[in-house]
C-alpha cells in the first residue's frame, strides 16, 4: 500500500504536534518539591509482651529513656510530614535489654519507619518493640529538668 503526499504530510503534522504536546506537557508540570521534615518531641511507640500477649502504647520524649518490660527504649530523634504530605514517619532510636545479672546490652541502634514496623522492629525473646507516630505534645508530662540541674 502506497502512502500519499498528503496523508504522509498530515501524518507528519500530527505526529509533530503531538511530540510538542507532550514536551510542552513535561516543561509545565511542576516541579515535585523536597517535603520538609518536622522533628517532634515525641515519639509513640507500640510493644508486645509475648508472654502475656499484651500490647501496650507508651510515650517518650526524645533523648528519654523509658523502661517497657526488660527493655530500656530511647529514641533520639523523631520526624513526620507536615498535612500537605504524605506522611513518613521516622525515629532514630536506641534499646538497651537489662539481663537477668543485671547488666545492660545494647540490642538495636537503627531508624524504625512506622509505615513499615516489620522493617526495623526490636524483636526480642518475650518483647518486640516498634514506632507508631511521632506527636508535638503528650499527656505524660516532660522529663524533669531541675534534677540535672541540681546535679
Amino acid at each position: 500500500m502506497t502512502i500519499g503526499f498528503s496523508t504522509a504530510r498530515a501524518g507528519r503534522r500530527l505526529l509533530s504536534v503531538a511530540l510538542i504536546m507532550v514536551a510542552g506537557g513535561i516543561a509545565m508540570a511542576p516541579v515535585p518539591s523536597k517535603a520538609a521534615r518536622i522533628e517532634n518531641p515525641v515519639a509513640t511507640f507500640s510493644g508486645i509482651d509475648k508472654i502475656t500477649g499484651r500490647i501496650t502504647s507508651f510515650d517518650v520524649y526524645i533523648g528519654e529513656t523509658v523502661q517497657f518490660g526488660a527493655l530500656q527504649v530511647t529514641p533520639k530523634v523523631c520526624y513526620s510530614r507536615d498535612d500537605t504530605e504524605a506522611q513518613k514517619i521516622t525515629s532514630f532510636v536506641e534499646v538497651d535489654e537489662i539481663t537477668l545479672d543485671r547488666k545492660i546490652r545494647r540490642i538495636f541502634t537503627g531508624w524504625m519507619f512506622a509505615d513499615s514496623p516489620g522493617l526495623n522492629a526490636v524483636e526480642h525473646p518475650v518483647y518486640d518493640v516498634w514506632l507508631t507516630e511521632c506527636k508535638t505534645k503528650s499527656d505524660v508530662p516532660p522529663p524533669d529538668d531541675s534534677q540535672a540541674k541540681a546535679e
